[in-house]
């Protein structure tokens, strides 16, 4: 099994970096909201409501992130003829799917 090469980074716009950003701190808004109803023992389906609202918010972080990843990287490498960033590809596709 291959390996992630944490050293690889991307630079991302002024724009994309904000949009991600600006979408992290509401999940993560959404996640102490959740702890605070927990401390405060709230009703069990309330909770899961947002829980279910943060899992939305985080999968539309990484759809978007995957999208600029497939936009740029992707295309870029394919290009280039790295043929291995294809599975690159549809091995983080596979993670995200479980």
């Amino acid at each position: 099994m291959e390996t992630c090469d944490c050293r690889k980074t991307k630079e991302r716009s002024e724009e994309e970096y904000k949009r991600l950003i600006n979408r992290l701190s509401r999940v993560e808004g959404q996640i102490r909201g959740i702890r605070g109803m927990v401390e405060r023992s709230a009703y069990c389906p309330d909770i899961l409501a947002q829980v279910a609202a943060a899992n939305a918010a985080l999968n539309a972080f990484a759809k978007e992130l995957l999208s600029e990843h497939i936009r740029t990287c992707v295309t870029r490498d394919i290009r280039e003829g790295k043929d291995e960033t294809v599975d690159e590809l549809l091995v983080t596709l596979q993670k995200l799917m479980k």
